[in-house]
């Protein structure tokens, strides 16, 4: 699969002492109680992206635009990037490559371990510990910054670092470090709510798209 949408979290916490999570724990909870409250409060979510993948050591950069849409409080989402799509309605998943007109077919994984778009704005809720990192400012903007690790060393990242508009109460930027080195950066340029979506945005259909060769991998 040509697309991968990823979240992280760093080597730093090896470092940081059970009192010092216990102390800052409460703070970043309570923010991101906040958080989750405000996106589960839409129906529909459509977001505009920038999603970079860098690798220093391999001397890899690579910046892309996207949209992902999103069916609150379902396992339903839709991602466009670079030609190809990305499509689930929580049971079945489409990656439809544009170019190779090639669409293949795979079940939903339900594990914990798996990594779903439709989360990703609320990855932190289960299966992570988290850590108030401090404050940052952008452009104008203030952000509260919270660090997240997986309990489950077996993700393929290890760390998340989250910045959250303080004012909006939304995750503006996601930096995932993964294991093999790479950097994913998912920096988000607008956010609308309430959009119209129905059952069919979130399923391919073969008929509208002749000449397409369909590759089952369930």
């Amino acid at each position: 699969m040509k697309i991968k949408i990823a979240l992280s979290i760093t080597a730093a916490f090896l470092g940081i002492n059970c009192s010092l999570l216990a102390q800052t724990d409460t703070k970043a909870k309570g923010i991101l109680s906040e958080v989750s409250k405000k996106y589960q409060s839409f129906n529909a979510i459509k977001v505009d992206f920038l999603y970079t993948i860098d690798n220093p050591q391999a001397k890899i950069k690579d910046t892309q635009a996207g949209t992902l849409l999103v069916l609150s409080k379902t396992n339903k989402y839709r991602v466009s990037v670079k030609g190809q799509e990305l499509i689930s309605d929580g049971k079945v998943q489409w990656t439809y490559l544009k170019a190779d007109k090639e669409v293949q077919i795979n079940s939903v994984d339900p594990s914990t371990n798996a990594l779903n778009p439709a989360k990703l704005f609320t990855i932190y809720e289960k299966g992570f510990k988290y850590l108030y990192a401090g404050d940052s400012k952008n452009n104008g903007k203030e952000y509260y910054v919270i660090d997240l690790a997986p309990l489950d060393d077996k993700h393929s990242f290890f760390k998340i670092r989250l910045q959250i508009n303080k004012q909006t109460k939304l995750i503006d930027n996601a930096l995932i470090f993964d294991k093999n080195g790479n950097r994913y950066t998912y920096a988000i340029k607008s956010f609308s709510t309430n959009v119209k979506v129905t059952d069919a945005t979130f399923t391919f259909n073969v008929k509208e798209h002749p000449g397409v060769e369909v590759v089952d991998l369930r």
